[in-house]
């Protein structure tokens, strides 16, 4: 049984090297987190490389984090308070309000934790981590909303309202202190793949837009009017504009808000990070419907097409969703066929080429658009490197003594779980025996968990390349003394999990991370500390967007509509309640040895 004891962090020092890197004042690759410089999969790239990562520092300067104090704090984090339900009202639909706040549990399976080591204790690097942002296009055609009796991940009341809740998340981040126990500013935020929905041009300009700063208009299709299930008519989908006395509204007490749907689809404007962010890709922003295998012409031309299925009956639904998930259908036949036989059942839509899918090659592009940078770094991690190799995967340097390595753990085979190929496993193999001889500490990222890594289908683009699991991985990882944390996503749910060294290794923690979809909607605050007395700590904090928890069905502003967002998000049927995950899983300090 893990070893979990709650504790209130005391003032802790900062650490004057630290803060100088983190907000550029260093030059050299020691700043290279405040600067914007990323190091790419073949050793590293400079600023002559990037014709605009001159611009860089300048820019990440003049929107750097505000000053950080000099002591720990909790406000704006879980450590003060938590949406919590208030007295469900007579239809069974509850209300959110400020809640009690979650403590922090010290966890000492990999590392005894000594009483004086707060006193002593060097900050090494602090940032935020988002997972499975899903910026949906609500009205895409390739979208299954039929198939929410079989799975709430088809469809959710909330998830027009995406893109505002990623703003409010971004402005929550824009508003911290620094990090809450070393106090030591932030180097940047990463996030951790999903951060479109159907691998679509739109949610990826979305996407962008909210994490570097824009105005963005969540909407495709016709320019004027919301085209989709949610004013279909339909009772099996939440009709939030009309009096249609709907399942949602029948069974579960959902609200009629009259302008809801204009609303959702009007322009928004994201302020953007104020800090440095990188992007790990995650399956659903490189397969159709997060689980198909990408390239085939008929989803591409029906994704911007004029024709959306909106009803299916049970029995057909059920034998595609079974189909999904015992990935008996990689390359979308069953899907295909579907589609096709259900002709005469869609709805007309107004076609949109927005809407057409992305390639692995376009999504690099994209973040390496200097219209993108935001507060940089160019590329958000992914260099010329990538496009010139055809990979999504990098190192970066976080600090003098930690190195970030960024992994893509998608199978273009198909299916939603993952696994990475021989190519990439040999990349990680160098890059964590370099990481040895330098002294550094390394921070691993990925889409999937360890536990989601067990799709070992061939990649189509690279014939006879064996691809390999979460147990491998796992292993490897755990033999490299510099590995401290795996962080991830994909499973919409916060766990963390030690994994034993191995050899010369002391051992890493497995951290993932709640999704910002379903509730609980959360992100993290990652800080890592040298306690000088031959122990590490990883402290995790998890935060919330920056709208209220309490919500007003009349206020249909930004601020608004992310509130609902959340409040809806809690409130989906078919919802689970353990996404938060236990207290050992939430608010953290992870101790391990120092190698």
């Amino acid at each position: 049984m893990p070893r979990i004891r709650s504790v209130t962090t005391a003032a802790a020092e900062i650490d004057r090297r630290a803060f100088l890197t983190a907000t550029g004042a260093v030059t050299g690759l020691s700043a290279v987190a405040g600067i914007g410089y990323a190091l790419g999969p073949a050793g590293g790239t400079s600023a002559a490389a990037h014709p605009a990562a001159a611009a860089a520092p300048a820019r990440a300067m003049s929107r750097k984090a505000p000053a950080a104090p000099l002591a720990p704090y909790t406000h704006g984090t879980t450590l003060a308070a938590v949406a919590t339900a208030t007295a469900a009202a007579g239809t069974g639909y509850r209300r959110l309000g400020d809640g009690p706040a979650w403590t922090r549990a010290v966890r000492t399976e990999l590392g005894s934790a000594r009483d004086d080591r707060e006193a002593k204790r060097k900050p090494l690097a602090a940032f935020v981590q988002f997972t499975d942002l899903h910026l949906v296009d609500v009205q895409h055609p390739l979208r299954y909303e039929y198939l929410r009796s079989q799975t709430a991940s088809a469809w959710r009341p909330q998830e027009a309202l995406s893109v505002a809740g990623a703003v409010a998340l971004v402005e929550r981040v824009n508003a911290l202190r620094g990090a809450p126990v070393t106090a030591s500013p932030l180097h940047f935020v990463m996030t951790t793949g999903d951060n479109t929905d159907n691998n679509a041009r739109s949610e990826l300009d979305w996407f962008l837009k909210a994490m570097s700063g824009g105005r963005i208009r969540p909407n495709t299709g016709d320019p004027r009017h919301y085209e989709g299930v949610q004013n279909s008519g339909l009772p099996l989908y939440w009709q939030p504009d009309a009096a249609l006395r709907d399942g949602d509204k029948r069974d579960h007490g959902f609200p009629r808000i009259p302008g809801f749907l204009d609303a959702a689809i009007s322009e928004l404007q994201s302020p953007g990070l104020n800090v440095p962010w990188y992007s790990t890709v995650g399956n659903h922003d490189s397969l159709p419907g997060g689980c198909y295998a990408p390239h085939d012409s008929y989803f591409a031309e029906f994704a911007v097409g004029d024709r959306k299925l909106m009803d299916l009956d049970t029995a057909t639904g059920k034998a595609i969703w079974d189909n999904v998930q015992n990935g008996g259908d990689p390359k979308g036949k069953a899907f295909k066929e579907l589609l096709v036989s259900h002709k005469r059942k869609m709805r007309r839509v107004t076609p949109d080429e927005t809407r057409a899918p992305f390639t692995p090659t376009e999504y690099v592009a994209a973040h390496l658009d200097p219209a993108h940078m935001g507060p940089g770094p160019i590329g958000h991690g992914y260099t010329q490197a990538n496009l010139a190799d055809a990979t999504q995967y990098y190192t970066f340097r976080i600090s003098d003594d930690v190195l970030g390595v960024s992994l893509d753990t998608t199978d273009p085979a198909g299916h939603y779980e993952g696994s990475i190929g021989g190519s990439q496993l040999d990349w990680l193999k160098r890059e964590l025996k370099a990481a040895e001889r330098r002294g550094d500490h390394v921070l691993v990222f990925s889409h999937h968990t360890s536990k989601t890594m067990r799709n070992l289908r061939e990649d189509p683009d690279r014939p006879g390349e064996r691809r390999h699991g979460g147990e491998e991985l796992t292993a490897l990882l755990a033999a490299h003394r510099p590995v401290l944390a795996w962080v991830n996503g994909h499973s919409h749910k916060n766990d963390i999990t030690p994994h034993a060294g191995t050899g010369d290794g002391t051992g890493f923690w497995e951290i993932s991370t709640a999704s910002h979809v379903d509730f609980p909607q959360l992100a993290r605050i990652i800080e890592v500390a040298d306690n000088r007395d031959g122990t590490l700590s990883v402290f995790t904090t998890l935060i919330e967007s920056s709208a209220p928890h309490r919500t007003d069905f009349t206020d249909l502003t930004q601020t608004g509509l992310a509130a609902l967002y959340r409040e809806l998000s809690f409130n989906a049927p078919g919802s689970r309640a353990t996404l938060s995950g236990t207290p050992g899983d939430r608010n953290t300090e992870l101790v391990l040895r120092k190698g």
